[in-house]
Formats: structure tokens, C-alpha cells, sequence
């Protein structure tokens, strides 16, 4: 069992957990993630790792309450213990000097696309952070992204900070002002990442996405996070999860995205002990 060591609120319905697991944060590096069951009864899901300290032991993770377990994550405190946390997991981001590289992080994938950025930064490119959410409440990591970068953008839907509108308006801006990119790498909700890679395709600027599909094992045993890229079927937790955005088929993604939406519903409501649909058999 794993103890969180500390527990921050960044917005309605997203939490940030450090938690102590040493030998994790000993091999963890940028764009790789873990696969965590809270108890017994629990489901395993996938979450990427945010931030990992080797001198202290700790990894952090972020995760936004969109489903049952993850918002019996939300409920845990600092000093609750998490019955068990596989990791590292997945390929870990390429990382090396390409020149200029585009960084986009939409909602909470700005957690994931921060120690990305990070990384690219200290290897020598020259980063440009578009960040952005759908209102200023719901923004997160926003300094941590501005330290780590040369120039940043940030966005909203509504306009409450930064720009109105969407991450792809400022890449869609620079790319037709002709600034030169060498790479572009986003992270977030699936309709974001097609909308850049779509956005950034007519240009020919290499287009990194990260995908989180459903995962069972995180092995590649199960087949269950398979997505299509090219001509080939891939499996986001060993071979990824980053692919070529400009080879995905998000239709598929879509698609099998929603495959569990029901069971989901019902999830969310059976939480506790007041369940109805168990009581009732």
C-alpha cells in the first residue's frame, strides 16, 4: 500500500496527490504513467505521471472526478494509503534537441504535458506552451508551465483569462504567420488533440498526440486500449501511449472511448454503501 503524502485542490473536480513510491519515481521519466486500484472492490485506471522526485521518493498525480473512481480518489486525504500502484508504464517521451517545439496541454493534460515540457526545455529547444480550459477556475499548472517554457499562450472558452476560444485558434495564428515548428506535442480531451493534428496536417509539422483509452492490464495482455494508427493496430499502453496524430483514426477512438458510458452511469451511482441495484440484487 502506498500513502499520499499530500493532497491539493487546483480546481472544481481536479486534485493533485504526491504520493510515496519510491521505486516508481527511481525509473519514472516524461510521458509515461501508472495504473492505480484504490481498494479491493476498485477498478484499475490509468493516470499519467505528472511530476516525479527521485531525491524524495515521490511521483505526483493529477486526476480530474469524471467517473466513479476517480471521484473515490477525490475523496482520499493526505495519510489514506492507495492498496496498489503499478508503474512506470508505457513508452517514455522522445526527447531530444529538435529546435522549436509547440507544447499544447487542453484541461488536464496540461498535467501530463508539463514534465514534457519540462524536459524538452533542459535538452535545449527552444518551447513555445499554448495552455488552456474552459473557464480561468478550471486553469491548472499555469506558472509551472510559464517556467518551463520560452513563450506561452493561454486560453479559455469563455474568455475569463487570456484568450477566448481554443488552443488550436493560437497554434492555427502561428502556424499561418509562418513561424517555423519543428515539432508540435498535445495533450488533452480527444476532440482537442484531432483538432491540432488536423489544424497542424495541412502545414507537415510532425504532430505528437497522447492517448488514454480504456485500459485494463497496462501489460498489452487484454487488448482493451487498442487504437488504429495508419494501417496498423497499436496498443496504447506498450507501444504508446504518444502516436503520430496524423495517423490515428479518431473515429475509432471516439467511438471506443464511449463503449462503457452506461456502465459508467450506473457506476457512479452505486457509490458507498447505497447502492440500490446491489441491494436489490
Amino acid at each position: 500500500m502506498l500513502a499520499i503524502i499530500r493532497k491539493e485542490n487546483l480546481a472544481e473536480g481536479i486534485k493533485l496527490f504526491e504520493i510515496g513510491a519510491p521505486q516508481i519515481a527511481a525509473k519514472a521519466r516524461p510521458g509515461q504513467f501508472i495504473i492505480l486500484r484504490i481498494d479491493e472492490k476498485g477498478e484499475r485506471i490509468p493516470l499519467t505521471i505528472a511530476d516525479f522526485d527521485r531525491d524524495k521518493g515521490t511521483i505526483t498525480l493529477i486526476s480530474q472526478e469524471v467517473g466513479r473512481t476517480t471521484a473515490d480518489l477525490g475523496k482520499m486525504e493526505t495519510g489514506d494509503k492507495i492498496l496498489d500502484l503499478v508503474g512506470p508504464l508505457g513508452k517514455a517521451s522522445a526527447i531530444e534537441k529538435y529546435g522549436r517545439v509547440v507544447c499544447i496541454g487542453g484541461g488536464v493534460g496540461i498535467a501530463p504535458v508539463y514534465p514534457i515540457t519540462r524536459a524538452l526545455k533542459a535538452a535545449g529547444n527552444e518551447v513555445i506552451s499554448i495552455i488552456g480550459a474552459r473557464t480561468a477556475e478550471q486553469l491548472i499548472l499555469q506558472e509551472e508551465m510559464g517556467a518551463v517554457s520560452d513563450h506561452i499562450y493561454i486560453t479559455s472558452d469563455d474568455g475569463s483569462t487570456g484568450q477566448e476560444g481554443f488552443v488550436t485558434n493560437v497554434l492555427a495564428r502561428l502556424l499561418s504567420d509562418g513561424v517555423q515548428i519543428d515539432l508540435i506535442i498535445a495533450i488533452g480531451p480527444l476532440p482537442m488533440m484531432e483538432s491540432v493534428a488536423e489544424t497542424s496536417r495541412a502545414y507537415g509539422v510532425k504532430t505528437i498526440v497522447s492517448m488514454n483509452p480504456i485500459m485494463v492490464d497496462g501489460t498489452g495482455m487484454c487488448g482493451a486500449c487498442r487504437v488504429a494508427v495508419g494501417s496498423e493496430t497499436k496498443f496504447a499502453c506498450v507501444d504508446g501511449p504518444e502516436f503520430d496524430g496524423h495517423l490515428v483514426d479518431w473515429q475509432l477512438a471516439r467511438s471506443r472511448s464511449r463503449m462503457f458510458l452506461a456502465e459508467e452511469k450506473i457506476a457512479q451511482k452505486c457509490s458507498g454503501g447505497d447502492c440500490q441495484c446491489q441491494k436489490n440484487g
